[in-house]
């Protein structure tokens, strides 16, 4: 296990170093994504038409933040936590098109992710649900929201990082994913147990 701090964008001989295993802190801009943010993006994609933000070499967050305004009218972030990542499985190849370097969010992605990481050299990390408040502490600044008509949680938030993490390395670049040895190892204890009764 190795420690990365990281600073965005990412190139791919940066990914292909991380291994599942390996914990991240990242700077630099992290835009977050959920449903709709996705669905909006293939949208713009569909018509040739340019995103709002440059994803190249990025991180996207699977997580819906609470925002606040200041005294001045200006955004600033109260907490963030991941969301479940597996909800964005149909967008893998898509995310991977576009050139972003690493996924943040909960519980893992299938097959189509993990094909897509090889593929695109990217990576999946873990953000630790519970730890809002932590996680917050590495966001420093945020840009105005797109598709903010969609509510708080589903717009796309463009983050300013700085030291933000830890994030474990849960899928990488070269095909392992603790999801899949998790698997394996709870079936297989499972078929042992079985066996005894």
């Amino acid at each position: 296990m190795a420690v990365y701090e990281l600073t965005l964008p990412l190139d791919d001989a940066t990914v292909e170093k991380l291994q599942v295993g390996d914990i991240i802190y990242l700077n630099g801009q992290v835009c977050t994504a959920r449903d709709i943010a996705h669905l909006k993006l293939r949208e713009l994609a569909d018509a040739g038409k340019p995103f709002p933000e440059d994803l190249r070499g990025g991180a996207i967050f699977h997580a819906g933040p609470v925002m606040k305004k200041d005294a001045q009218g200006k955004w600033y972030l109260s907490v963030i936590g991941p969301t479940t990542s597996i909800r964005m499985e149909p967008h893998a190849d898509f995310v991977g098109q576009q050139g972003v370097k690493v996924i943040i969010g909960k519980g893992g992605m299938g097959d189509g992710t993990k094909a897509a990481l090889q593929k695109y050299k990217q990576v999946y990390v873990q953000a630790c649900p519970g730890c809002a408040v932590v996680l917050a502490a590495g966001i420093v600044g945020t840009k105005e929201p797109h598709w903010f008509e969609h509510g708080m949680p589903e717009a796309m938030w463009p983050l300013q990082a700085k030291h933000f993490g830890p994030f474990l390395v849960t899928m990488d670049s070269h095909g392992n994913s603790r999801y899949d040895k998790v698997r394996d190892y709870a079936q297989k204890v499972e078929k042992e147990i079985l066996a005894t009764k």
